[in-house]
């Protein structure tokens, strides 16, 4: 039976696409190069910056690198706050916890920021650990994943009682290769059709009730 829920933060607990899009402008704009179209500027959320901006603005490993912060002299002050919290995400976060679930984030974010927005939106208490990239780092989603387990004091040998939960195929892999289970969630429209379930994901839920029904199914 799962006894801990790992959730990923932009795009499953918030929609940050705002101050995310325009951290890019922003970052663009100031380094150079061509804008990626709105399309493409969805697929920044989810994978670690550096790599999007390498991979959508042709940016070089070392270039990407400095890309990255520079969108936080943006994302850090500003971006941050254009940003609200998925619709009864909050609540069911409560409510699981109080049915004796440990909860925890994993995010490829800078923790900094994952620590201030979880108590703005009122996460933090129904978290046990929240996990992020380090300062001047950006981790991938299976090093994050990593990570949370240390926190929690969990092995190899606890992997089935651990269920992620995230909107992109990045989280889907991150787990696969920790060797847990991953349920995908479409609140947003960030992953491309039928992303999730052909990444792996055992379920896909379109709201925070149809996730709450899921996990139920799961015999929670």
């Amino acid at each position: 039976m799962y006894q801990y829920i790992f959730f990923d933060l932009d795009g499953t607990l918030t929609d940050s696409s705002e101050g995310i899009y325009n951290g890019i402008r922003y970052t663009v704009e100031k380094m150079g190069g061509s804008l990626p179209d709105d399309a493409t500027l969805k697929a920044f959320i989810g994978p670690p910056l550096q790599n999007s901006f390498m991979q959508h603005c042709g940016y070089s490993e070392e270039k990407a690198l400095q890309a990255v912060q520079t969108f936080r002299e943006y994302y850090l002050p500003i971006g941050q706050l254009q940003n609200k919290a998925a619709p009864g995400l909050a609540e069911l976060c409560v409510r699981l916890k109080e049915k004796g679930f440990k909860l925890a984030l994993a995010s490829s974010k800078p923790e900094e920021l994952c620590l201030n927005i979880c108590e703005r939106f009122g996460f933090t208490p129904s978290m046990e650990t929240i996990t992020g990239s380090p300062p001047q780092e950006d981790w991938n989603k299976t090093r994050v994943i990593q990570e949370t387990m240390h926190r929690l004091g969990l092995t190899d040998a606890d992997r089935e009682k651990i269920l992620m939960m995230g909107d992109r195929k990045y989280d889907v892999w991150g787990a696969k290769e920790c060797g847990i289970a991953c349920v995908g969630v479409e609140f947003f429209g960030y992953a491309a059709p039928n992303e999730l379930v052909d990444a792996g994901a055992i379920a896909v839920a379109h709201s925070a009730e149809e996730l709450e029904n899921i996990l139920q199914q799961l015999s929670f």
